[in-house]
């Protein structure tokens, strides 16, 4: 056996401070598929055929320890879950044996041969072993059969039988030790009661080629399965998901867009951040057609990779694993489904193995190393690594690519920025009254047919003037409207509230095969609704749907975009004629309309900013800045002519030019961020104080991004800071994002509701715990922080979810309130959903619109 062959380090230590080859070895019999097994101090491999070699991981020193007791080559090998003692279990065609590590130690210091006790024998060919979790069990695949033997009596306490090929993989469940989960070549897993022998459930077939892997993550409650063609697999394992597939990942896939990515971000770094390639590295070795899952194992990454400390998006609870590939080894995160860091063993010209047949990793929580045991695809080799897990992610990470931003400012506004604006004054200044000569009329020079009010003599009278009017109710006022500002509307909103659940009331909008595009709700109080038409127009309802909807009407084009104002007085709307159009809510007229002719690039989004300073729009691969005024005062003679205006005052470029397909910031407070995303795929964050980029990341998404949503919160609630740097993005077939803007670190994604064409809109509640989502399958459905999968999925429609909407108030009042969750679509029918707060008997409801074609305004329905 060979002695360790030292670090490879290169002149200047980058590969030394990465990866470690700590022992070789080198087996008469051919090692390319010899099972592996890695523990906190021992790794295991079979050598030479038959004999079990185990080398220890803390003290490379320690002389390798031999256990001889097969005459058929070992063909599987699984360590204990105890420490004391520390049992290890080995199987071949003849025998399955259990050894205990400190019993064959203190044999070998005595000078005699260890033995473990024999378990079964001729039980057929085993692909796979697992002890329980107290173990007292341990679990053997033989061919499609998996026998349940009890160590103590070595006995078989229940023989488990029902896949179509070899069993490649089982694992016991952590927090339901009778369950145990089983993959085979068949193409399927199933779940077992092995207490009671019975079969709990079976999945369809997956894939087309044998599953090779398996692993349970206790946190985040997880299964996951890899296959030979690179494909993982992962299911929900909560109470009640019935094991649903929350995603399915392209591990070649993953690891081209990963590439790009730290391309990307080393090549934004300075010339002297740059990092050298080493004599060590080989960059432009090409990837693997395939990557096959070969073995699975936990991440700790708590220390190293940080997470908001909101709704349980904690580090600590953050789940990552280990995938072993021919080609390398991958650290996954469970949370967004991405990859933290990527060592390719070609990139290693020092080490033994370049391409793997085996492989098995270990490593500790909180612990920096990991262990990693490779035999050789086309050799005799086999080889135990030792990675330094924080220099590779590090390494690989971008250097602070948005720690410095906030939605929340940090300074002051600069003499120069574009939000120091100052338009002129909006009206000249009126000239002095002339003092009139006593025998002048006082009557005013009027139109005579013009005035809303024409005598028959065509002449006007003097108007009548009140000389005294005593406040007599001034206190009566007062009284009543600090009762209505100290209502039951300007009550916090519950934080702790849940998801709606119940249908609560339908109600149909139009005529018409019209469909919803947008829909939002008003941003102060939350009392009215406005959604925007196909069928060009624009319409307002009451917060609970009753009464008749304000229609606005001008638009020649869909209308794509609505927004309000702060003061919930003005309602922005966009549409594809290439309009811009500012309305009166009060008067339910228009206040403003800007042209085709002031933009060279149809209107994509549009909103105020600012608090109501500015409209920001963008407009092709410009961000632009309107300062506005409004007047409504009217001119009798000349009502066809507008004077409200408004005056372009800032533009700025995307990077690269590339066209703004969403854009979004804050209107609630003063924020100096604005958030877009590009046709190129990529996400840039815009400082309008210092008028310039500050960051940008690559391959957002798949595919275009169609939506930015950030969490804003509303006048009624209270979060935590770090709250607001949280927005969400989505893509056409790509799920939901969730992002920390001051990393731009993707911190967790939303899967599991059918998003393949059509741009379906998303949504945060108030309360920051929940994002809504529309989908294909006319459900809407309700995703919560901390996991990945759907917490509710809501039905009611008849067609394609497109927008979902929640209103900033929660009222708590003593009779039972709404509040109200709106999702639009084409059947412009509005279904409020209710769920119980626990708080008292007070309700909450979701107000959903679908894609269905409607051609009546009868349908009311009222479900409890």
């Amino acid at each position: 056996m060979g002695e360790p062959r030292g670090i490879f380090c290169s002149a200047q230590g980058c590969v030394g401070d990465v990866i470690i080859e700590q022992r070789l070895v080198e087996s008469k019999e051919p090692a390319s598929h010899v099972p592996l097994a890695c523990s906190a101090q021992y790794c295991a491999f079979p050598v030479d055929g038959n004999v079990l070699c185990l080398w220890n991981t803390k003290d490379p020193s320690y002389q390798p320890l031999t256990l001889q007791g097969h005459h058929e080559p070992i063909t599987a090998v699984a360590f204990g879950n105890t420490v004391s003692p520390l049992l290890i279990c080995s199987a071949s065609q003849d025998y399955v044996i259990m050894w205990s590590l400190d019993e064959c130690r203190q044999k070998v210091l005595q000078g005699l041969s260890p033995r473990g006790v024999i378990m079964g024998t001729l039980l057929g060919q085993v692909l796979c072993l697992r002890l329980s979790p107290d173990d007292r069990t341990v679990a053997v695949c033989a061919g499609n059969k998996i026998l349940m033997l009890d160590i103590e009596s070595r006995s078989i306490l229940a023989e488990l039988e029902g896949h179509q090929g070899h069993v490649t993989a089982a694992e016991f469940c952590p927090w339901q030790t009778h369950i145990i989960i089983s993959v085979s070549e068949d193409r399927s897993f199933k779940v077992w009661d092995h207490h009671v022998g019975s079969l709990i459930y079976n999945s369809p077939v997956l894939t087309a080629f044998p599953l090779l892997s398996l692993l349970i993550d206790a946190k985040s409650r997880q299964l996951v399965t890899g296959c030979a063609n690179g494909q993982l697999w992962i299911f929900s394992l909560v109470e009640g998901h019935h094991y649903r597939c929350v995603t399915r990942v392209s591990l070649k896939k993953k690891s081209e867009s990963f590439s790009r990515r730290v391309e990307s971000r080393l090549c934004s770094l300075p010339e002297e951040s740059q990092r050298p390639c080493t004599h060590g590295l080989e960059k432009g070795e090409e990837v693997e057609a395939s990557l096959p899952i070969l073995g699975l194992a936990p991440c700790d990454l708590s220390a190293i990779v940080s997470a908001p400390c909101v709704w349980g998006l904690s580090s600590e609870t953050t789940s990552c694993l280990w995938i072993g590939s021919s080609a390398g080894l991958f650290i996954f995160n469970l949370a967004n489904f991405e990859l933290e860091a990527v060592l390719h063993y070609r990139d290693f010209r020092s080490l033994s193995i370049h391409v793997a047949g085996s492989c098995a990793v270990m490593s500790k929580a909180n612990d920096d190393k990991a262990i990693c045991l490779l035999t050789s695809l086309f050799g005799r080799k086999i080889v135990m690594l030792e990675i330094r897990v924080a220099a590779l992610v590090r390494s690989q990470q971008g250097h602070d690519a948005g720690r410095h931003l906030s939605v929340l400012p940090r300074t002051c506004v600069g003499p120069t920025s574009p939000l120091c604006f100052t338009t002129a004054k909006e009206s000249k200044t009126p000239p002095a009254p002339q003092r009139q000569s006593a025998g002048r009329s006082t009557v005013k020079d009027q139109p005579l047919v013009f005035h809303t009010k024409v005598r028959s003599s065509g002449y006007a009278s003097a108007p009548h003037i009140t000389m005294f009017s005593p406040k007599a109710n001034t206190r009566k006022r007062g009284d009543h409207s600090s009762r209505r500002r100290d209502g039951p509307r300007c009550k916090e909103y519950p934080l702790e509230s849940s998801p709606p659940t119940k249908l609560y009331k339908q109600r149909v909008l139009a005529h018409g095969p019209a469909a919803a595009h947008c829909v939002q709700y008003s941003a102060g109080d939350g009392q009215w609704l406005a959604c925007g038409l196909a069928n060009h127009l624009l319409l307002v309802f009451r917060a609970d749907l009753s009464g008749t909807p304000t229609v606005f009407s001008g638009h020649d084009g869909a209308v794509s975009t609505v927004c309000w104002s702060h003061d919930s007085r003005w309602l922005l709307s966009a549409s594809q004629d290439g309009t811009l159009r500012l309305w009166s809510l009060r008067r339910a007229e228009l206040a403003l309309c800007v042209g085709k002719d002031v933009f060279s690039k149809p209107v994509r989004s549009a909103q105020f900013y600012y608090v109501d300073t500015f409209v920001l729009l963008s407009s092709g691969p410009e961000l632009q800045l309107l300062k506005y005024h409004i007047d409504t005062c009217k001119d009798e003679i000349q009502r066809y002519k507008q004077k409200s205006r408004c005056k372009r005052v800032f533009r700025l470029p995307t990077t690269g030019r590339t066209e703004i397909t969403s854009l979004s910031a804050v209107n609630d407070f003063y924020s100096y961020l604005v958030l877009t995303a590009g046709r190129n795929r990529t996400l840039e964050v815009f400082d309008l104080n210092a008028g310039r980029s500050a960051a940008m990341t690559v391959e957002v998404h798949s595919r275009p991004v169609h939506q930015i949503c950030q969490n804003k919160g509303s006048s009624f609630t209270t979060q935590q800071h770090e709250a607001y740097n949280l927005f969400a993005t989505t893509a056409s077939g790509d799920g939901i994002k969730l992002w920390d803007l001051r990393t731009l670190r993707c911190e967790r994604r939303f899967e599991g509701h059918p998003n393949h064409g059509y741009p379906c809109g998303i949504a945060f509640s108030p309360c920051g715990r929940y994002v809504a989502s529309g989908a294909e399958d006319r459900h809407a459905y309700m995703y919560d922080l901390g996991s990945s999968t759907f917490s509710h999925r809501l039905a009611g429609h008849k067609d394609t979810v497109t927008s979902v909407a929640f209103s900033p108030a929660a009222p708590q009042r003593a009779c039972p309130e709404t509040q109200e969750e709106a999702s639009f679509g084409r059947d412009f029918s509005v279904l409020l959903r209710e769920g119980r707060l626990p708080i008292g008997n007070h309700y909450w409801a979701q107000c959903l619109l679908s894609m269905n074609w409607c051609w009546t305004l009868s349908e009311v329905v009222y479900t409890y």
